[in-house]
């Protein structure tokens, strides 16, 4: 059997935390933030975690399962 690949995308916008958590950040961050409030920007600014079901797909992508 070959082994499996991982997703390109998936490894560039997912890390994973210590306690096996999977790190990600917000979207809507990366063009047109003039018509966003200040406010807005800061709080995409910190990473959130990826919610429990979406973890499978995201493992699969990774190679974690």
């Amino acid at each position: 059997m070959p082994k499996m690949k991982t997703n390109s995308g998936a490894k560039k916008r997912f890390a994973l935390t210590g306690t096996g958590k999977i790190k990600r950040k917000h979207a809507f961050k990366s063009h047109i933030l003039t018509k966003k409030t200040t406010k807005q920007k800061r709080n995409l600014t910190h990473s959130a975690l990826v919610h429990k079901r979406d973890m499978t797909n995201v493992m699969e992508m990774l190679c974690l399962k």
